[in-house]
């Protein structure tokens, strides 16, 4: 980056922690990905917004990155800022309520509404992203969603700085989709989620069922990011690939799950190139027999 020295200076200046030479292989759940110059640390609001504002300020990109579930890194690395939100991740809990910073992971999120007699986070047992990223895509899954449960988020615009509470119903909330994910202007620094009292033994119970129904059902013996593509409407993604007779379709160390066809696993030494190959190969496939275009749900930064 240009004027590297003076942007340090500028992170000592703001006591913002950062990190040099990152392999961002690290910080992706596929385990794919070349290296980032540097990456920032922040480890509260205060440090989150100032580490957007110098980054937005430098001229040079920069992405703000949870646990990287749901992203593939390009193999020749990010020529930018990396901002990292793992260590900003504080919680509190008052009655039914559970606030919580964007970094938290979201099992864990759903590990502590348990401990607190908490229910409707069930469906985040399992989920590897972050509170962050979940407010971003609506994660959910076996029949629960982030919105369900999501009662405002606390959000900054590094377009004009201003930071703002979103209710649920400013967030444009989706399949997969909110108004966050579609403006890069907008980082969800924290939110808060209502819950319901609940029996502690039946929340263990459900937790312990998708669990299993995850082991059974999703390749994670395996490096992956998730899903790979959305569902499509009138239709399963997983079985139109399955059906175009693509399980256990291999380019380099990509492959189709045999287990699971709505997903791509990195089988060993898989380059985030075969990844794309794979994914666009899968697309055509797909279009020529049903006439469906999938649209991925994987987001590729380079």
């Amino acid at each position: 980056m240009k004027n590297k020295k003076s942007f340090i200076g500028a992170l000592d200046a703001a006591n913002i922690p950062y990190k040099t030479d990152l392999t961002l292989a690290e910080h992706s759940t596929f385990r794919i990905g070349g290296r980032a110059d540097l990456a920032l640390v922040p480890r509260s609001c205060e440090e989150m917004i100032a580490a957007i504002k110098l980054s937005r300020d430098s001229g040079e990109k920069y992405a703000v990155i949870g646990n990287g579930s749901n992203i593939l890194f390009s193999d020749a690395g990010y020529d930018g800022i990396m901002i990292l939100t793992d260590k900003f991740n504080r919680f509190s809990v008052k009655d039914n309520r559970i606030s919580a910073e964007c970094g938290l992971s979201f099992t864990r999120l759903a590990v502590i509404a348990k401990d607190s007699y908490l229910t409707g986070l069930e469906f985040a047992y399992g989920i590897p992203g972050t509170v962050g990223g979940a407010v971003y895509m609506n994660a959910g899954a076996y029949g629960g969603e982030t919105r369900d449960i999501l009662d405002s988020a606390i959000v900054f615009n590094s377009a004009d700085g201003s930071v703002k509470e979103y209710k649920n119903s400013d967030c444009g909330f989706g399949y997969r989709e909110s108004v966050f994910a579609k403006n890069d202007d907008l980082t969800v620094l924290s939110a808060d989620f209502v819950l319901r009292s609940g029996d502690q033994s039946e929340i263990v119970d459900k937790m312990s069922e998708l669990m299993s129904k995850r082991k059974e059902k999703q390749p994670l013996e395996y490096p992956n990011a998730g899903s790979t593509f959305k569902r499509p409407e009138g239709h399963f993604a997983g079985k139109l690939i399955e059906d175009s007779g693509l399980k256990g379709y291999r380019i380099g160390g990509a492959v189709v799950s045999p287990k699971h066809a709505g997903f791509i696993v990195n089988a060993g030494g898989a380059t985030a190139d075969d990844v794309l190959r794979l994914i666009d190969h899968i697309k055509e496939t797909v279009f020529r027999n049903y006439g469906v275009m999938l649209e991925c749900e994987i987001k590729y930064i380079d």
